[in-house]
């Protein structure tokens, strides 16, 4: 049992029946129990846990407490439906903001530095860890579960059913923020124009190989050009697809663990160790100690300039010229319009936009034309690196929230990821979060409609996809610095190799900053002093020296083989 939160249904149902004054209006639970169908639980399981909720929440009846997310599917149903329900359940009037995930961590950076409650939970993404870990202002919800928020903390919470706590557990074993939704980044192509006969004998001609999924960066340039300009079914198609305005998405799309796909970091998982995907090094103390090829690190490193510069040239030469000018938001939609035969960096969080009906990557039947699968690696990578990156945007509480609204946010929190609605929320987001939604019967049958994720989800390989590790010790400030410097190279103001030195001197000097303001304690930066960087392309692992061949010899697989590996 994890931190021991579970006892028995037949338990909590007669710890309810004991509370009848404050049990759900049958009429109203009911409702709401039939728009929370399909479940992991029985109706009267739900009942249960609903009831639970209203009489762990008497206590703050009539507040009024304020929430925030970024604004992705499956927070629109928390903000409009599971808000609503929790507000008419329980007497607590709860405000979810939906905001750009910029400026989530823009409101919840200046929390920290404030103090001033700005709000009363966050829905930030686990890429915090290191952050809450070190500077120690986020509630630690293992001690809060069984101290202060023991009251209100559910007994049926079932901590062990979530797929993503690794993620939000700091080095201290304890856990800083509980998962409200996941997503991995995954390659996606057009199974159906992969599998046309015409194009896999013209392929195969023309490069020798057999058309199917890149395993290597290799092949996906093959194949991005090889669509690139061809005509299907009178469009012009593109063989890639990416954003690159300057914007903070554009960081994530390369903290997102684009570097360590190249091979930039070391080996180690969930992150690599001591230099991570963002090429920070640490040291056996988990202090930072430079991200500079001169200490240690491998942010401007030969790897990540391959990486960077594979990037720029993709985007210009093989996706559609609107595509340099969007954001993550605007570019995740554009393959189901139809005109894009693969994209090497997908978020499964887009995968509602790629199912709906009467669009062009959806057949009549309802199955899809596409396919999502393991992102290729670049020249630089190795077995045991890290290979794909994986978004856990989870609940947090900040020590500065008064007690009673921390404690009301946790039990929406509690609520909206509660198993009473997590299936039916799984089927409108796509964005898992539970072992018993993803192995629900209901996701067995809608499959073969979502082109691999539930097999994904369901695979020892998404253990393989993880977040930003703890190495990052200030996650706002450093991931200001990425959006800023790789918007360089995007724009062509700089060349590769000078975005990224300018990026790791920007990283080095705030770790400098940090080290001498002292407020991160023993786990703080403690940077090396800078050496020749020769001395450390010298040593084995990250940072690594220039390869000779930075295009390997294409490998493709069969998808179908794929799949059958998966299962």
């Amino acid at each position: 049992m994890k931190y021991g939160l579970k006892i028995s249904t037949g338990i909590l149902t007669l710890l309810m029946l004991s509370g009848a004054s404050v049990l759900a209006d049958d009429a109203t639970a009911d409702k709401w129990i039939a728009e929370f169908q399909p479940s992991s639980l029985s109706k009267d399981q739900q009942k249960s846990e609903i009831n639970w909720f209203i009489k762990a929440a008497e206590p703050f009846k009539g507040m009024e407490i304020k929430v925030v997310s970024e604004t992705i599917a499956t927070h629109e149903y928390e903000s409009k439906t599971l808000a609503a329900a929790f507000t008419e359940l329980t007497g607590i009037k709860v405000t979810h903001d939906l905001i750009g995930e910029g400026d989530v961590v823009e409101k919840l950076q200046t929390q920290m530095q404030s103090g001033e409650n700005i709000y009363d939970a966050y829905i930030n993404d686990s890429d915090l860890i290191g952050t809450h870990w070190r500077y120690q202002q986020a509630r630690n919800l293992t001690d809060w579960m069984t101290g202060v928020g023991k009251d209100v903390t559910n007994p049926e919470l079932d901590l062990e059913d979530f797929i993503g706590t690794s993620f939000t557990t700091g080095p201290d074993g304890k856990l800083y923020q509980l998962p409200d939704q996941q997503f991995a980044n995954l390659y996606w192509f057009r199974y159906d124009w992969f599998t046309e006969e015409k194009n896999m004998s013209d392929f195969k001609a023309r490069y020798g190989y057999d058309l199917g999924v890149p395993v290597n960066w290799s092949a996906y340039e093959d194949i991005a050009e090889f669509f690139t300009g061809r005509e299907i079914d009178g469009e012009k198609v593109y063989g890639h697809m990416d954003y690159g305005k300057k914007d903070p998405s554009l960081g994530w799309r390369f903290t997102d663990a684009w570097m360590s796909m190249a091979g930039m970091g070391d080996k180690g998982e969930p992150n690599g160790l001591p230099v991570d995907e963002w090429g920070m090094r640490v040291n056996e103390n988990s202090q930072p100690t430079g991200s500079c090829m001169a200490r240690g690190g491998a942010t401007n490193s030969p790897a990540a300039v391959y990486a960077l510069q594979k990037y720029v040239d993709w985007l210009k030469k093989y996706a559609p010229p609107a595509a340099a000018g969007m954001v993550f938001s605007e570019a995740g939609p554009v393959p189901a319009q139809g005109n894009i035969a693969q994209q090497i960096f997908w978020y499964t969080t887009f995968t509602p936009d790629m199912v709906k009906n009467n669009i062009p990557v959806v057949n009549d039947d309802g199955t899809p034309k596409w396919r999502m699968a393991p992102s290729p690696h670049g020249a630089y990578w190795q077995p045991g690196t890290k290979i794909g990156y994986q978004d856990a945007g989870s609940w947090t509480l900040m020590k500065s929230t008064p007690d009673d609204r921390a404690k009301a946010a946790w039990l929406y929190a509690q609520f909206v990821t509660s198993k009473t609605v997590d299936v039916k929320k799984s089927h409108l987001g796509l964005t898992f979060i539970r072992e018993s939604s993803i192995n629900h019967p209901s996701f067995t049958d809608r499959a073969s409609k979502l082109g691999g994720l539930v097999e994904f989800y369901r695979s020892p390989a998404r253990v393989q996809w993880s977040p930003t590790g703890t190495n990052i010790p200030d996650y706002p400030k450093l991931a200001q610095l990425w959006w800023q410097n790789i918007g360089d190279a995007s724009s062509g103001e700089k060349t590769a190799q000078e975005a990224l030195d300018a990026l790791c001197f920007a990283q080095d000097r705030l770790l400098r900053r940090l080290e001498r303001a002292g407020v991160q304690g023993e786990f703080g930066p403690k940077l090396n002093e800078e050496s020749d960087a020769e001395y450390w392309l010298a040593q084995s692992g990250a940072p690594k020296a220039k390869i000779a061949n930075e295009k390997p010899d294409p490998i493709t697989v069969s998808y179908d083989e794929l799949i059958k590996s998966w299962q």
